[in-house]
């Protein structure tokens, strides 16, 4: 079993923060962090972004309950470009007609300089294949963001990239891949404690 969960609320609330900006949980984010966390854990070992608001809470997590801990750089959050450090109604007032077109065609009209869908689904889909063929054992908690639970999901799901905004991922929130003799299966998504 896989469960992945998004970091909390970091420092600075909501904006596009991507690969590029590595601000770390606020006091809010790690409250919702420690409150997904089960007493006694049901995780067997924690594969972590390197990014500021998951890889501290990974650890923390580790040495209270005596678990092992890997970091996987391929985990680090999809680049936004251009609106990296900007909210919403930032990227809104500069960028109106991106934005739009953004969430009308997320796949071909990405802010400039962003990461393309297609290479970040690779790159995590690479990390999920990994993850299930060398930890099939085990019960793991993947400690990551909203774009790498969505690719996580996609991968399991074979949804399309377009609908890859249509999924909610909460702070904190919980979702868990069962494998299965046809491969993983969704067992639950965005379970908030």
């Amino acid at each position: 079993m896989i469960d992945f969960i998004r970091h909390g609320e970091p420092v600075g609330g909501r904006r596009y923060r991507g690969s590029g900006i590595d601000d770390p949980l606020s006091e809010t984010g790690w409250q919702q962090m420690w409150r997904a966390v089960p007493e006694p854990p049901p995780w067997d070992a924690i594969v972590s972004s390197p990014m500021k608001r998951c890889h501290p809470f990974a650890e923390a997590v580790a040495a209270r309950f005596d678990l092992p801990i890997r970091v996987e750089a391929r985990l680090r959050e999809i680049g936004f470009g251009a609106w990296e450090g900007l909210t919403p109604a930032k990227v809104r007032e500069r960028y109106p007609a991106e934005y739009d077109a953004f969430y009308r065609d997320p796949v071909n009209r990405r802010p400039m300089n962003a990461e393309s869908l297609e290479g970040f689904c690779a790159r995590v889909s690479s990390v999920v294949e990994e993850l299930v063929v060398r930890e099939q054992a085990n019960h793991l908690l993947v400690v990551a963001h909203a774009g790498v639970i969505r690719a996580a999901l996609r991968h399991v799901m074979g949804w399309p990239a377009m609908a890859w905004y249509r999924i909610r991922v909460d702070n904190g929130a919980v979702t868990r891949f069962r494998n299965g003799p046809n491969g993983l299966q969704l067992e639950f998504h965005n379970l908030l404690r």
